[in-house]
């Protein structure tokens, strides 16, 4: 009997091959990366990274998805180790807070992130995605504002639109101070908590 060819799971040399892009991007900038540069450090060859990438544009979109899932992932885990059911604001301090740059993974994800940034610039497709991300993401806060309204714990008077920009700004820039070390991340959560207050009459967890 002949020997039964190993069964590839394509999935997992996917995600392996851009796990190995982010440590790239987060020790040397994307500058670092290259189809040789990403095989390297994923252990395999430039031709494997070829037959999934036909070009670094490839596995940048692709690794771009990679960090928003996983970035979803781990909101999606804070959310649900407080306790049910959450308040609006907890739940946008809990999202605001789970992308801050306080932990050094967090670090690590933000320095990939700030790189894509610059990548967005130049790159139209990647542009887009990240801006239905932040279009998402600050629809999402506006209904939390207007949700906490509705329900007292908020002021009637606050634009929800403008608050929720407002503190995803926030969060971006403050992001920035901690990741240039500017601010420690323990500043960092203090501004959060101040713009927080300003908008929420009940205070966040």
């Amino acid at each position: 009997m002949g020997r039964v060819p190993k069964r590839v799971d394509h999935a997992e040399r996917r995600e392996l091959i851009v796990e190995a892009l982010m440590r790239v991007a987060a020790s040397g900038g994307l500058e670092a990366i290259s189809l040789r540069h990403v095989a390297a450090e994923a252990g395999v060859t430039t031709g494997m990274v070829q037959h999934y990438f036909a070009t670094k544009d490839d596995l940048m979109r692709f690794a771009l998805h990679g960090i928003m899932e996983r970035t979803t992932a781990r909101v999606n885990a804070a959310m649900a180790r407080l306790p049910q059911p959450l308040t609006p604001a907890d739940t946008v301090r809990t999202l605001l807070t789970t992308l801050l740059p306080l932990d050094e993974e967090r670090r690590a994800d933000g320095r990939v992130g700030l790189a894509f940034l610059a990548y967005a610039a130049v790159e139209p497709s990647a542009a887009e995605l990240l801006r239905d991300s932040t279009r998402q993401m600050a629809a999402f806060m506006a209904d939390q504002i207007r949700a906490a309204r509705a329900a007292g714990e908020a002021s009637a008077t606050v634009d929800a639109e403008a608050a929720g920009a407002g503190l995803l700004a926030a969060m971006e820039g403050l992001s920035i101070y901690v990741l240039g070390g500017y601010y420690t991340p323990e500043t960092a959560l203090r501004a959060l908590d101040a713009h927080l207050t300003m908008i929420f009459t009940s205070r966040p967890a």
